[in-house]
């Protein structure tokens, strides 16, 4: 892998900051930052853009039923070291003893089993796609823009947002394609040139292969198709 492409370490780096890029690539990634400046200066750049967003985020305070489970899981055993161990009694209550801690047993696993299925299920995280400049010449002053669309695991969610500033001629507008592997693209509507964009479709990952931004007058592409230059252009990961 050429970590030298700019695409590539911009992509990468995105998603380094972002927390999606996972297991043994990102440990690859964090030995290879120190010896690549131009990794270092994307994760700087990504981390500037990206890291003010959390900030609209607001915290939300996990339920009572989830911590008792955490702590279950946690401590139960550190709990069960420190109880003091009784004396086995003599007579009958021997007989009985396998009894109790083949029940002793079912009950454990019946609570192992039911605090394994009242935690929720992790959250897939979204598939981060980062759309990059496109055609340089026919974009004029647009030529340097870059989006971030962030698609929700369902592939029903869409959130694109713009990186860079982007100077618009109010007699244009900016609208968000879904591109196949073959075919025409298909719209996915006027996008924001400030703030985020969100965008519902049932299927939007269905048939796609890359998303990509046009310049369009005013209301979108009159004709279905894009009519104007592709600026950004984002590919999704096979």
């Amino acid at each position: 892998m050429n970590y030298f492409r700019a695409p590539l370490a911009d992509r990468l780096a995105a998603e380094y900051v972002l927390g999606t890029l996972r297991g043994p690539a990102r440990r690859r990634f964090d030995a290879l930052l120190p010896a690549h400046p131009a990794l270092r200066a994307a994760v700087i750049r990504w981390q500037g853009a990206l890291v003010p967003l959390a900030a609209s985020i607001l915290p939300v305070e996990p339920s009572a039923r989830v911590w008792q489970g955490i702590e279950a899981r946690l401590f139960a055993e550190k709990r069960a070291a420190h109880e003091p161990s009784a004396l086995a009694p003599a007579g009958w209550w021997q007989r009985v003893l396998p009894w109790r801690a083949a029940t002793g047993l079912a009950t454990a696993v019946a609570l192992a089993l039911g605090v394994a299925l009242g935690l929720p299920k992790p959250v897939q995280p979204p598939l981060v796609v980062v759309l990059s400049p496109a055609d340089a010449a026919a974009a004029g002053a647009l030529s340097k823009v870059r989006f971030v669309a962030s698609v929700s695991a369902d592939g029903r969610g869409l959130v694109l947002k713009p990186i860079d500033a982007v100077a618009l001629d109010p007699q244009r507008a900016l609208e968000l394609w879904a591109v196949p592997g073959q075919g025409a693209p298909r719209s996915l509507g006027v996008v924001a040139a400030q703030g985020a964009t969100t965008v519902i479709r049932t299927e939007l990952l269905r048939n796609t292969a890359a998303f990509a931004v046009s310049i369009e007058p005013a209301g979108g592409s009159p004709t279905g198709a894009p009519t104007g230059p592709i600026i950004s252009v984002g590919k999704l990961e096979s």
